[in-house]
């Protein structure tokens, strides 16, 4: 891309312009490199008319947009209806995204759920497809017959466990010490 872009910044256009593009846009979409996704989405935009009409920029606009508003049921649908082959590879990544980003959702709203759910909310075809995921990716999972049970989450210090009044003492001796010195 680095090859092209200056290539493309005097004004010279080929026939695939905009699937380059496009495709660059979906690398930066499943990289999470959202700042720069934004910065060539706009820098795009001002050199070209018509592109946000084209196929292979629209797409990977409109997955951004669904990503960020949190409508993961549509990015997971989405891969139906890419423009080209090529965006197969980045939507597989991006789907492998969407599913960690649901299943953690899932162990921290519920205790348990059934498997038919589970397979059902991650968009998976097959229980064999949805067995592997959960052994290569959620093996702290427990899977009983059919029932998922997940792990509490692990949690957090609280206040009480700070020992502020040996904190405090320790900071007012570090103080008194410094007084001395100076």
């Amino acid at each position: 891309m680095a090859q092209l872009k200056p290539h493309y910044a005097r004004g010279i256009t080929t026939p695939r312009k905009h699937h380059i593009l496009g495709l660059n846009l979906m690398f930066l979409l499943v990289e999470n490199r959202l700042a720069e996704f934004h910065s060539e989405l706009e820098q795009q935009m001002t050199n070209s008319s018509g592109s946000e009409t084209d196929a292979f920029l629209s797409f990977p606009i409109q997955l951004e947009r669904q990503l960020m508003v949190g409508s993961y049921d549509e990015v997971l649908n989405a891969g139906a209806q890419i423009p080209d082959p090529s965006y197969q590879f980045f939507m597989d990544s991006l789907l492998q995204t969407v599913r960690d980003s649901i299943a953690d959702c899932m162990e921290v709203s519920y205790q348990q759920m059934s498997v038919a759910d589970a397979i059902k909310m991650m968009k998976f075809d097959t229980t064999e497809e949805f067995m592997d995921y959960v052994q290569q990716v959620k093996d702290d999972w427990i899977i009983t017959e059919q029932t998922i049970c997940f792990q509490p989450p692990p949690t957090g210090s609280k206040a009480s466990d700070i020992p502020s009044m040996k904190l405090i003492a320790q900071s007012l001796s570090y103080a008194t010490e410094m007084e001395r010195i100076i």
